[in-house]
């Protein structure tokens, strides 16, 4: 589904992606676990076009798109959740996702394609709050909109930058759950994630990362008896 080879990105002169590869196959969920600064969001920016690599190829189902817009991107088929959420606050729950949405794929079928009743279904709470601005939402909401307005793109591969940030343990669990549904639809997910047990519970496979490059990669039980790379890498 996704593939980067030998990905270098820079901010200005500074060289923060320092050679990455790694892949997401289809259907699965790819964590991407590491310390701030250690350069996961740069990764997705890379991947969405926001930070485009100088160096190195990007391929989303075979296609390269690592010289492509934001919004050519967007179109392949690849959706976000941003770091931060970035809902729009002065728009309501039912505008900031109609004013997203965008026609599935004809090779759909109808119960593969994402609407809007198709969100509020996940998300009953955004149904029952639609006509709600964006300012009135709890942090939890505002995720679940962020979310909600990535799915109504209806990408085949979703880019999710710190999901949990910010919210209280209750919601984080809910967080996960509603990560696991998306797998179980066939949603490719790459996810970024400073909660090292929501990255393992969710995950197929895990990478570390450290200033800029991948340190380890395996399974996320190989990652939870690894001690090592635990206390070395992520601070756990």
């Amino acid at each position: 589904m996704l593939k980067l080879d030998n990905v270098h990105t820079y901010y200005g002169n500074s060289h923060i992606l320092q050679g990455i590869s790694f892949e997401v196959p289809k259907g699965t969920c790819v964590a991407l676990l590491g310390r701030n600064g250690a350069g996961k969001t740069t990764t997705i920016h890379s991947i969405a076009g926001l930070t485009p690599p100088r160096n190195g190829t990007i391929r989303f189902q075979g296609r390269k798109i690592e010289k492509l817009t934001p919004y050519q991107i967007s179109r392949c088929g690849i959706g976000l959740v941003p770091q931060g959420r970035r809902i729009f606050p002065s728009l309501t729950i039912r505008e900031n996702l109609t004013i997203a949405a965008r026609h599935a794929d004809q090779s759909r079928t109808d119960q593969e394609k994402w609407t809007l009743a198709k969100v509020y279904e996940l998300f009953p709470i955004l149904k029952e709050r639609e006509n709600n601005m964006g300012t009135q939402l709890s942090g939890g909401q505002q995720q679940m909109l962020a979310i909600g307005r990535a799915l109504i793109t209806n990408p085949q591969l979703i880019l999710m930058d710190e999901p949990s940030e910010g919210l209280a343990p209750i919601i984080i669990e809910q967080v996960g759950e509603i990560i696991k549904k998306l797998k179980e639809t066939g949603l490719s997910i790459l996810l970024v994630e400073q909660n090292f047990y929501l990255a393992c519970g969710v995950a197929n496979e895990v990478l570390v990362m450290n200033k800029g490059q991948i340190v380890w990669q395996g399974e996320p039980q190989q990652l939870l008896a690894n001690e090592e790379i635990q206390h070395r890498y992520l601070g756990v």
